[in-house]
């Protein structure tokens, strides 16, 4: 054996695994859910590719189709569910040891590229924006996602909340854009705001207890409103006008009433420096 081969052969040696790797192949529940979280957003780009394919064979011309639109919203709805309960089932019965990283696999998936897939649709065939905009604005939904889901998984904040926005709250706030407004440059524009959200330091709250029912049921809202806007029922494009309006000053809101929180923290804290 030459001195190459023992090179070789002791770099293989080191990279072996260790520990029990037959564990780190076992699937549980909350592995399932974000597996079908994974499969949503995989299934609501299909939906929309399909859209954009169909619509240049029968016509030449792309035109987004509502419906089409209508159902990789609620898949991607679907898939924020089980994001919600992924964690809830860890901690309810057992976590694999891929579990943390099957989460955040899935959440790049349904909440980073299947957004930014739908902007481009939205508003990369239409002549009254840039294509070049379009581009990066779902390319920083993109990258956004990517890295708030990294910095999550490295850096833990006091009081437990989340550093940045969410990405899926940050990704039905994307689509809460394309199905309120037409593709326009104002239009556009917002979506850079909400990827600066998502990597900024702005502490949101995380949901538990009562107020994980009420994400789950504002979940199960939309899809239902959602459900009926594609079916073309009455009411249906007020219900979602109205949805979309309530998630976009949700996600307004919070980061200002925040800034005031603290604002009028550190003014109290001035206040009680000078009368001591």
């Amino acid at each position: 054996m030459t001195a190459a081969d023992a090179g070789w052969s002791m770099g293989g040696a080191d990279d072996e695994p260790q520990g029990p790797v037959g564990k780190a192949f076992r699937l549980s529940a909350a592995d399932s859910l974000s597996l079908g979280n994974a499969l949503c957003g995989f299934l609501a780009v299909c939906v929309l590719a399909w859209s954009a394919i169909t619509s240049l064979q029968q016509t030449s011309k792309f035109e987004a189709n509502p419906q089409f639109f209508g159902t990789a919203v609620v898949l991607l709805l679907l898939g924020a569910t089980c994001d919600l309960f992924d964690g809830l089932v860890a901690r309810r019965f057992r976590a694999s040891a891929m579990g943390a990283e099957l989460d955040n696999l899935a959440d790049v998936i349904s909440f980073g590229f299947a957004p930014a897939f739908m902007v481009v649709i939205w508003a990369g065939f239409n002549p009254r924006v840039p294509f070049l905009m379009v581009m990066a604005a779902a390319a920083s939904v993109l990258l956004a996602g990517v890295i708030r889901l990294a910095r999550f998984a490295c850096v833990k904040t006091k009081s437990g909340d989340f550093m940045g926005l969410p990405i899926p709250m940050g990704a039905m706030t994307v689509i809460a854009i394309v199905l309120l407004f037409e593709p326009s440059v104002g239009a556009v524009l917002p979506i850079f705001g909400i990827a600066y959200l998502m990597v900024s330091r702005i502490e949101y709250p995380k949901p538990k207890g009562n107020v994980a029912a009420v994400v789950l049921a504002w979940m199960m809202i939309n899809v239902a409103c959602l459900t009926i806007w594609a079916a073309g029922l009455a009411g249906g494009d007020t219900l979602i006008k109205v949805g979309a309006v309530m998630q976009i000053t949700i996600v307004a809101a919070i980061p200002l009433r925040i800034l005031m929180f603290k604002r009028e923290q550190r003014r109290e804290r001035k206040e009680s420096e000078r009368v001591g």
